[in-house]
């Protein structure tokens, strides 16, 4: 075969497979076509036109699509509906088209009552979840007075040494201390509050109250009972206290108290601190303290008016939940005729003291 015999037959077959792949492409265009025939049929045909509330029935001219009247779908009236349905019609729901309020008579929303009345025949009683058994009676009761009890019911006890540190002063140091302790329920418990100084192993400063707790409040309790002062060369007082401690908004701890005491000598106390979680070990806590009296007590060194005031900042680590070793620094002033009585006696009326301790609770 030549060399134009063979360019016609490879003309030829590159003609026939052109052919081939032209009939292929052509397919889905011919599918769209039908489909966009389709789409294009007059809606009014199917019977969509008819769909109002008389149920007219689809155009004569239309017999190919009279089964899909939807006009047929929706009766005039409750008595043109099938009797299967005569049970489900929701005509009471808002009086719409379907039905008016003549259907669905068992199911009228209006007569519903959501709140209230008697419970059904067969609801359990209430009362009766536990089978019959109760706490000193049935099979599981152990002999003799109530055993089981709730966790409100029981005892619990607590000591928070929140102050256990060295102080280091200009002229001396001195160890000191703030504790406090409560023994019973959550409603009602003892207090026992305690804080002083020692120096040169003697106590020269000591506050010591025991108190009776009460929660008025969510973190609120009332605190009502007797508080001593000691220490050092100077006279014993003893006070009548009423006070109130627990966890402010923003989370400052408050503890606040006012004090009668002998002669027409009254008090009172206000401390607050503030817990900033550096991270969830170390903490930084400022602390912030005043006294108050209100008549002049020269055997104390006590003045009228504002007394006494401590400002101080402590840094802990939390070894864990319960030890926490600390240091810090605070500020100590005396205040008015205080700090005349003070400075009579050749002593500072205000002085800086770093400290160093550990807290503890358990």
């Amino acid at each position: 075969m030549d060399r134009d015999e063979r360019k016609t037959s490879m003309n030829s077959r590159m003609k026939w497979l052109a052919l081939v792949l032209a009939t292929f492409s052509m397919a889905p265009v011919w599918a769209q076509t039908q489909d966009g025939s389709a789409s294009a049929m007059d809606r009014g045909s199917m019977g969509h036109g008819s769909m109002n509330a008389e149920g007219g029935a689809a155009p004569a001219e239309k017999d190919s699509m009279q089964g899909m009247d939807h006009g047929s779908m929706m009766p005039a009236s409750p008595s043109a509906q099938p009797e299967s349905m005569s049970g489900t019609t929701h005509g009471t729901m808002g009086g719409s088209p379907c039905g008016g309020d003549a259907g669905m008579p068992g199911m009228d929303r209006t007569d519903t009552n959501a709140q209230g009345g008697p419970a059904p025949a067969g609801a359990r009683d209430p009362h009766a979840y536990s089978g019959g058994y109760t706490l000193d009676k049935g099979p599981y009761a152990l002999p003799g007075s109530r055993q089981l009890r709730l966790a409100d019911e029981h005892n619990f006890g607590s000591v928070l040494v929140d102050r256990l540190e060295r102080v280091y002063r200009r002229d001396s140091n001195a160890t000191a201390y703030d504790a406090q302790a409560w023994f019973g329920r959550d409603y009602d418990r003892l207090v026992i509050k305690a804080e002083g100084d020692v120096a040169k192993g003697t106590l020269q400063d000591a506050r010591t109250e025991l108190l009776w707790g009460h929660a008025v409040a969510s973190f609120w309790d009332t605190q009502l009972g007797l508080r001593y002062d000691s220490g050092g060369a100077e006279p014993e007082r003893k006070w009548l206290a009423l006070g109130i401690q627990g966890l402010a908004p923003y989370w400052f701890e408050v503890d606040a108290a006012a004090y009668v005491g002998a002669d027409g000598r009254t008090a009172l106390r206000l401390g607050g601190e503030y817990e900033i979680l550096l991270t969830q070990k170390l903490i930084l806590q400022p602390r912030v303290e005043v006294d108050v009296y209100g008549k002049d007590d020269a055997a104390r060194d006590i003045g009228s008016g504002l007394s006494s005031g401590t400002a101080g900042l402590r840094l802990r680590y939390e070894i864990n939940r319960q030890v926490a070793p600390y240091i810090g620094v605070e500020r100590s002033s005396k205040f008015g005729k205080t700090a005349d009585l003070v400075r009579a006696t050749g002593a500072l009326a205000g002085e800086t003291r770093w400290v160093a301790g550990v807290r503890v609770w358990y």
